[in-house]
């Protein structure tokens, strides 16, 4: 099997900068938005959770299950997300079990020597299945920029705003 150690490891600290972000939101932060229509820092959380999740559904959904609740279905007849309807301060929870499920997956798929299902034949990952665990970390990174974004607009001053920049040191260790 490859070597698995620096994705998973950048994976991981993926997981510990959202951590750090999640820490420093206050519950009025969740309802902020630009004013202009775009989406609140809620909306862009359970995005990222729900990201994993869509993803998995269609790559192995065997390990999409943890993550779905097959007692609620869509109008398709698919299980539903478990956060679907979660309040925002338990979205933190939501990205842990979607990050356990992910490396799961990969490590399974790496395992079998078995790809990823391609559903829709948009690619999946064909190269490498550790691939979703990157596009997972860029995709993050990507909506926490916006929350950032939207907590400086929101009146977050400028040592709170400089203290959430400190999650970069997990970047450098």
């Amino acid at each position: 099997m490859a070597d698995l150690s620096l994705p998973l490891e950048t994976f991981r600290r993926n997981a510990r900068v959202n951590e750090a972000l999640l820490k420093a939101l206050a519950p009025a932060d969740y309802a902020l938005s630009d004013g202009q229509g775009g989406w609140t820092i809620e909306r862009h959380l359970r995005h990222m959770a729900g990201f994993r999740v869509g993803w998995l559904w269609n790559l192995s959904r065997e390990h999409a299950m943890p993550l779905l609740d097959p007692t609620q279905k869509d109008a398709d007849g698919d299980p539903l997300w478990r956060w679907q309807e979660a309040p925002a301060e338990e979205l933190g929870a939501a990205l842990t079990a979607g990050d356990e499920a992910a490396v799961n997956a990969v490590q399974a798929h790496l395992a079998s020597g078995e790809p990823f299902a391609d559903p829709w034949n948009e690619g999946s990952y064909r190269s490498h299945p550790a691939h979703f665990l990157m596009h997972t970390v860029v995709h993050d990174s990507h909506h926490r920029g916006q929350i950032m974004a939207l907590l400086r607009q929101g009146g977050h001053s400028k040592a709170e705003m400089d203290a959430l920049d400190d999650h970069w040191a997990i970047w450098r260790e």
